[in-house]
């Protein structure tokens, strides 16, 4: 699967969904402060090459397509495409990570790949600090490249998978997850959506020229038509309930008491 999209990231809508994903990230990923982050999928993208954490790891999610004689089929290449080091490969539901540990974790496509997104979004839940910071970006299923790519498969379904319309736009590897749904799971993790975003609004054409003449989209998308958009981008906070500082154990002194006075007329008698 992870070989089949990259694939498509070397076309030019490929290109192009990658270049709006990489300013977003750099966005989201330049204020977020603490000690450890890892980036889980996605190696053709440096998302953390804006932050600056101490510790930064990119992990794939999954073990590399193995060789036809199976040789080193858990070893994971040195590079990424973007020249990076690959630091450790790791099922996404199992990181080896203790809990509470990472303060940026970074889902670029993982959760479309993987068998259980729940699971892995559970799995990121146990890893963060508290107000750590989840991103997650997704295809769309309700914009123009998903209509484009649901009509493919019914074409197909009703015995006209030979047609031009049959023909897919997006990789076949994973599945769409709707922005709605996955605001819902995320919830009931406690994970609080701080920001969603919508991108990429041209329509599903296939070559540079036509995505270069229907650039003018993108302007008008996040007003005219914003849900619209082929991918989403969404910053989820880990909000832990009950959680509250605890001030210094001491309290005030009270001033001494002091005696009291009390003012007595002339000629009233002593006390004893």
């Amino acid at each position: 699967m992870g070989s089949e999209l990259a694939a498509w990231f070397q076309t030019p809508p490929g290109r192009y969904l990658l270049d709006w994903e990489r300013e977003r990230f750099a966005e989201a990923v330049a204020d977020a402060f603490g000690y450890h982050a890892l980036q889980l999928g996605l190696p053709q993208l440096d998302a953390l090459a804006g932050n600056r954490m101490p510790h930064r790891w990119l992990a794939l999610p999954e073990v590399p397509d193995a060789p036809p004689d199976g040789t080193n089929a858990t070893t994971p290449p040195v590079l990424a495409p973007t020249g990076r080091r690959v630091d450790l490969v790791s099922h996404a539901a199992a990181l080896p990570f203790p809990a509470a540990s990472l303060d940026l974790v970074l889902l670029p496509h993982t959760l479309e790949l993987s068998a259980d997104p729940h699971a892995v979004l559970r799995e990121v839940e146990r890893v963060l600090v508290p107000n750590g910071r989840v991103v997650i970006t997704g295809l769309n299923p309700a914009s123009w490249w998903g209509l484009r790519q649901h009509r493919a498969h019914w074409m197909a379904r009703v015995g006209l998978a030979q047609t031009r319309l049959a023909r897919l736009y997006l990789p076949e590897a994973g599945a769409f997850i709707g922005p709605w749904r996955l605001q819902d799971w995320l919830r009931l993790l406690s994970l609080e959506v701080e920001r969603l975003a919508y991108g990429c609004y041209r329509p599903a054409v296939r070559s540079e020229r036509w995505l270069q003449r229907w650039s003018w989209m993108d302007r008008w998308g996040p007003w005219a038509w914003a849900p619209l958009g082929a991918v989403y981008f969404i910053v989820a906070v880990k909000r832990v309930r009950g959680m509250h500082l605890l001030g210094p154990a001491w309290r005030p002194t009270r001033a001494a008491a002091a005696p009291a006075v009390v003012a007595r007329r002339h000629g009233d008698p002593s006390p004893p």
